[in-house]
C-alpha cells in the first residue's frame, strides 16, 4: 500500500457506516472513561482495597483508562470526517497508545492469573509473592514489556498505518512483506495465545486445587482440624477473587478474539477477502474491551460497590443490602465446626498445636480479602474455638478440685 494513498485515501463506504461507528466508539469512550475512572477512584479512597492482588486490578483501570481516553475522542473525530485527518505522526502516536495500552492489559491478566496460581496452589510461595514490592516489580515488568512490542513497528519492524474504514491505525499486517507477517505472527503468539495458554493452564490448576482441598476436608469428616478449616476457608475466598479475574479474562479474550482472527487470515495470504468492513467493526469490538471490567466489579466485587456508593451519592444504590440470614447461617455453621473441634481437642500439646497452626495459616492469609460476611464468620469461629479451648483447660481442675471435695467429706464421715 502507498502510504500516501494510505493516510488521505477515503474508502468506498456509504456515509451512515462512519455515524454509526462514530456513536459506538463515542459510547466506548464516555463509558471507558468514566467507569475505570471510578475504579480508580475506589481504590484511592478504600484502604482496605490496596493489598497486592489488587494493584493488578488497579494496573488494568489504568491501562483501560488510557485506551479509553487516547483512542475514542480520535477515533470518533475521523469517523465523523470520514477519514485519517491528523497526519502521518498522528497516525503513529495514536496507533503506538493502541497497542501499548492494549498489550498491558492482556499481560496484566496473565500477571493475574499466575498471582492468583500462586495463591491457591502454592501457599507457602505465596508468602514471599504477595509483596507490594514484588507486586510493584511485577506491574514494571508488564509495562516494560508491552512497550518492547509497541515500540517495535516505530523502530522499522512492521509500521503503524490506516486501517478499516481510515479512521484509526494499527500495525500493518495487510502489506505481505517480511517484516509485517514476522511481526504479526510473533505478536499474536507471544502478547495473546502463549499468554492465553499460561491462563488457562493456571485456571485448570486453581479448580483442581480447589476440588481437590474439599474433597480432603469431605475425607477427613469429623476428624478435621480447625488449620484445616481456615485454609479451606482462605482457598474459597482467593477462589472467589480468582473467578472474578477469570470474568475479566474471558470477556477481554471475546473481544480480541476477532480482532486476533482478521490479522491471521490477512496473515495467511487472504487479505484480499477483508472488506473494510470486517477490519473495522472488530477494531472497534476490541476498543470496548476498556469498558467491561468497571461493570465486572460493580456486579461481583462487593467491597469495590460499597465504597463507591460510600464516596459518590448518585451511586447509593450499588450498596450491598444486609445479608441477615447469610449471617446467621454463617454463625450456625461455626458452632456446629466449633463443637465438633471442642470434641477433638484433648491434651494440651494438641491444644497448643491448634493454635498455632491457627496463627500460621492467618499468617499465610494475611494478604486475603474478605468480605464483611465472611470477615464476622471468620472472626466469630476464631473466638469460638478459642474460647472452647479456654473452657477446655478449666475442665481438669474443676474435676481434680471435686474429687478432692468428695474425699475430704469420706474422711469427715
Amino acid at each position: 500500500m502507498d502510504m500516501d494513498q494510505g493516510f488521505y485515501r477515503r474508502v468506498d463506504v456509504q456515509d451512515h457506516a462512519h455515524y454509526i461507528v462514530a456513536f459506538f466508539v463515542l459510547v466506548i469512550g464516555a463509558v471507558g472513561v468514566t467507569g475505570n475512572a471510578l475504579v480508580m477512584y475506589a481504590f484511592f479512597c478504600n484502604k482496605k482495597l490496596r493489598t497486592p492482588p489488587n494493584y493488578f486490578i488497579m494496573n488494568l483501570a489504568v491501562s483501560d483508562f488510557l485506551m479509553a481516553i487516547t483512542q475514542s475522542p480520535i477515533f470518533f473525530v475521523n469517523s465523523l470526517y470520514k477519514g485519517w485527518i491528523f497526519g502521518e505522526t498522528g497516525c503513529k502516536m495514536y496507533a503506538f497508545c493502541g497497542a501499548l495500552f492494549g498489550i498491558t492489559s492482556m499481560i496484566n491478566l496473565l500477571a493475574i492469573s499466575v498471582d492468583r496460581y500462586i495463591v491457591i496452589t502454592k501457599p507457602l510461595q505465596a508468602m514471599q509473592w504477595s509483596s507490594k514490592r514484588r507486586t510493584s516489580l511485577t506491574i514494571v515488568l508488564v509495562w516494560l514489556y508491552s512497550l518492547a512490542w509497541s515500540l517495535a513497528p516505530l523502530l522499522g519492524w512492521s509500521s503503524y498505518i490506516p486501517e478499516g474504514l481510515m479512521t484509526s491505525c494499527t500495525w500493518d499486517y495487510v502489506t505481505s512483506t517480511p517484516a509485517n507477517k514476522s511481526y504479526t505472527l510473533m505478536l499474536c503468539c507471544f502478547v495473546f495465545f502463549i499468554p492465553l495458554g499460561i491462563i488457562s493452564y493456571c485456571y485448570l490448576c486453581m479448580f483442581l486445587a480447589i476440588r481437590r482441598t474439599s474433597r480432603d476436608v469431605e475425607k477427613l469428616g469429623t476428624q478435621v482440624r480447625k488449620s484445616t478449616l481456615i485454609q479451606q476457608q482462605s482457598i474459597k475466598t482467593e477462589w472467589k477473587l480468582a473467578k472474578i479475574a477469570f470474568v475479566v479474562i474471558i470477556v477481554f479474550v471475546l473481544s480480541w478474539s476477532p480482532y486476533a482472527c482478521v490479522t491471521l487470515i490477512a496473515w495467511a495470504g487472504y487479505g484480499s477477502i477483508l472488506t473494510p468492513y470486517s477490519k473495522a467493526v472488530p477494531a472497534v469490538i476490541a476498543k470496548a474491551s476498556a469498558i467491561y471490567n468497571p461493570f465486572i466489579y460493580a456486579i461481583i466485587h462487593s467491597k469495590y460497590r460499597d465504597t463507591l456508593a460510600e464516596k459518590v451519592p448518585c451511586l447509593h444504590f450499588l450498596a450491598q443490602a444486609p445479608r441477615k440470614d447469610c449471617l446467621s447461617m454463617s454463625n450456625s455453621e461455626s458452632s456446629f465446626k466449633d463443637s465438633v473441634l471442642s470434641r477433638q481437642s484433648s491434651g494440651s500439646k494438641t491444644k497448643f498445636h491448634s493454635v498455632s497452626s491457627m496463627s500460621t495459616a492467618d499468617t499465610v492469609w494475611s494478604d486475603v480479602e474478605l468480605d464483611p460476611i465472611q470477615q464476622q464468620g471468620y472472626s466469630l469461629r476464631s473466638s469460638r474455638s478459642q474460647g472452647a479451648l479456654g473452657e477446655k483447660e478449666h475442665k481438669p481442675s474443676a474435676q481434680q478440685s471435686r474429687a478432692k471435695d468428695s474425699q475430704s467429706q469420706e474422711q469427715v464421715r
